[in-house]
């Protein structure tokens, strides 16, 4: 049968409008990730956890304010411009409510004016202070730890007078913002920093970083102790070949923070270590940890992982909000984002109006190794609390 102009102007008009119902009946939120390359280990760990986090959040119905939630996934490749374009293609061609991404802080960076262009929420999961910081906009709300974070506590675990110190970092936002953040933290309780070096983040021979860090710690003068303290994420072992040069014969110990789970099993040969981390399985003591902890072993044959929580946290998040908010409306949910206390897999958490930067407690941890465990167990010394930690407001 032939059809009529009029007859397929009408099919779709009726094509746009259910198109348009379905997207009343759903709140779209995507995950503009790399879930290719280096980091991608942290990013399925993060799509995990963003799943998990969904759903305890709702009670398993993965609706809120009547609507089902439609988590949405693109592939960065850990590239910023193609960042760029997928963060405007889900905001546009996806409608979405909210963004997520990218863990490497990088490429977060780079789409943090694409957020601002669109006039739509952005969540990055990188943790340089800047995303918080100088490259901040009022589309910007952070669940993850920053960079001052990591470095209050792991300064709280070690730094002290008579404490010497040089570090170790990969040469971009990550690194050189995590030892500034470092270096100020371990200043103010006495400590004295030395040396800072940073390398490109594809380097796997360290020995002659390790050199010029024995160099600058074994004659230093007034030390009590002597500590090098690594920054590093992705591949590579920087520790591991630092140990291997005997640091111990300079009385230089090793710090650094927490890691994911195949990580730590490096950190094996360093028992007795002491840092901070954001999150291990074993640390936090409340009913969402537990639920979070019981359901990953169910599900994925072992126990969460680093950044399984963070993306935990993020959907609960996103769904408080959503739920103060009464709306997906932009401008409704900054609001609610601002001063939002929600609870996580750590705990009550805040997110502060000033920068919309979540407030969090962190883990002081010795290494500890188990028999029967694969990797090295981060004990817990103690909880740092949110408010134990001075954390700058630096957005300008």
């Amino acid at each position: 049968m032939k059809r009529t102009t009029g007859s397929l102007l009408a099919a779709g008009l009726v094509a746009v409008a259910m198109q348009a119902h379905a997207a009343d009946d759903s709140i779209t939120i995507a995950h503009v990730a790399g879930f290719t390359g280096p980091l991608e280990a942290y990013t399925q760990q993060l799509q995990h956890g963003l799943e998990l986090g969904f759903e305890y959040a709702t009670d398993g119905s993965n609706e809120v304010l009547g609507k089902k939630i439609n988590l949405v996934t693109k592939d960065t490749q850990l590239k910023a411009p193609r960042a760029r374009a997928l963060l405007a293609e889900a905001y546009t061609q996806d409608d979405a409510t909210i963004a997520i991404g990218d863990v490497s802080s990088g490429v977060a960076l780079a789409m943090l004016p694409v957020a601002q262009q669109y006039e739509k929420i952005l969540m990055p999961e990188g943790v340089a202070d800047s995303i918080t910081g100088a490259n901040y906009n009022r589309y910007i709300v952070r669940i993850g730890r920053n960079s001052s974070q990591d470095a209050i506590s792991n300064a709280a675990a070690i730094a002290g007078d008579g404490v010497c110190i040089s570090t170790l970092a990969q040469d971009y936002a990550f690194g050189r913002d995590g030892v500034a953040a470092y270096a100020k933290a371990a200043k103010a309780r006495g400590a004295t920093i030395l040396k800072e070096v940073y390398l490109p983040a594809e380097t796997t021979d360290f020995t002659a970083a390790a050199q010029r860090l024995f160099d600058s710690l074994k004659g230093a003068d007034g030390c009590e102790e002597k500590y090098i303290f690594t920054i590093w994420a992705g591949k590579g072992n920087p520790m591991g070949r630092i140990k291997d040069l005997q640091p111990e014969r300079f009385d230089i110990k090793l710090t650094t923070g927490g890691n994911i789970l195949p990580a730590l099993v490096a950190y094996k040969q360093f028992p007795g270590m002491e840092g901070a981390t954001y999150y291990y399985y074993g640390s936090p003591d409340n009913k969402v940890n537990d639920w979070l902890v019981e359901q990953h072993e169910k599900r994925f044959d072992g126990p969460p992982d680093f950044f399984t929580a963070q993306g935990m946290a993020q959907a609960m998040a996103i769904v408080a909000a959503i739920k103060k908010a009464g709306s997906t409306d932009t401008e409704d949910l900054i609001e609610a984002f601002e001063d939002l206390d929600f609870d996580s897999p750590k705990g009550e958490m805040h997110i502060r109006a000033a920068d919309h930067q979540t407030l969090q407690p962190m883990y002081h941890f010795r290494i500890k190794v188990e028999d029967g465990v694969d990797w090295a167990v981060p004990e817990l010394v103690e909880t740092i609390p949110a408010d134990g930690m001075d954390i700058p407001v630096d957005n300008g």
